[in-house]
């Protein structure tokens, strides 16, 4: 992975970099990003910036958003495991979840948690068990195979559900048992639980690829909503959770900001490189 630092980022007290959540945070509740947004984008683009979307998303849910990512053409995937080249449909850095850890951590939480079902994510490929029923519709090379199979091989992210329990007690029961082993959060009012492989998160990868700007976290404005933000939020010198986000990312941030629909991301940039 390699980006170029722009020369007028450089003795700015504006930010280097603008790291952002996608979905409850840049992109309205439609999953559309606003003409708004994207000339706030582009603002901070040309003023120096470089533009980093940060999303628990895999790479296939990015490529809709190529117009949007910037000059680099890099969105950190699947909560940090992948780093994606979004103009040429390429995963140029992972952080992948070893398949026999996964496959200790899948067995750990099925025998805590009786009824728990699992998928993964693998660069840029979707497997489920056949009990696991996801919100999405699954793409059309889904690998429908039993746990052993999925986790034959190293996966990106593996998603554990559980189609009865309430959300807040299956995430708790689930993360309980990983421990240590992997990296647990979760993004949403489901009983999905997202795990990672032990140290990767969104904050994880975003300094590396900070590191190679040449900025550091003081140079970094974070803009996130849910606990798998919070990670990013903790780091970055200066974050803001929008409006409705859950209370963990806004215990996380140093500010707050319009939500997404109100394009509370834009606002922010728009005074930011004014």
């Amino acid at each position: 992975m390699r980006v170029e630092t722009s020369p007028s980022t450089r003795g700015s007290a504006r930010p280097k970099v603008v790291a952002t959540d996608l979905d409850g945070t840049l992109l309205r509740s439609d999953g559309t990003v606003s003409d708004r947004t994207r000339a706030a984008l582009a603002r901070a683009e040309d003023a120096g910036a470089t533009v980093v979307f940060v999303s628990g998303r895999p790479p296939r849910w990015i490529d809709e958003l190529s117009d949007a990512v910037g000059a680099h053409g890099l969105a950190i995937c699947a909560n940090g495991a992948l780093v994606y080249d979004v103009r040429r449909r390429e995963v140029v850095e992972e952080h992948g979840l070893p398949g026999d850890i996964a496959l200790q951590v899948a067995q750990a939480i099925r025998e805590s948690v009786p009824g728990s079902t699992f998928a993964i994510e693998r660069r840029m490929r979707f497997g489920h068990e056949p009990t696991f029923r996801g919100r999405w519709p699954a793409p059309h090379d889904t690998l429908v195979a039993d746990l052993d199979e999925l986790l034959a091989e190293p996966v990106s992210k593996l998603l554990v559900r559980h189609p009865e329990l309430d959300a807040r007690e299956f995430v708790s029961r689930a993360a309980a048992v990983v421990g240590s082993l992997a990296t647990s959060t979760y993004s949403g009012t489901d009983a999905v639980l997202e795990i990672s492989a032990s140290g990767v998160s969104k904050a994880s990868t975003l300094a590396t690829l900070c590191a190679e700007l040449g900025a550091d976290a003081h140079d970094v404005v974070a803009f996130g909503d849910m606990p798998n933000d919070v990670p990013m939020l903790t780091w970055a010198g200066t974050s803001y959770a929008v409006a409705d986000a859950h209370p963990d990312a806004v215990a996380a941030a140093t500010h707050r900001c319009g939500s997404n629909d109100a394009d509370g991301v834009a606002e922010v940039l728009e005074r930011l490189f004014s």
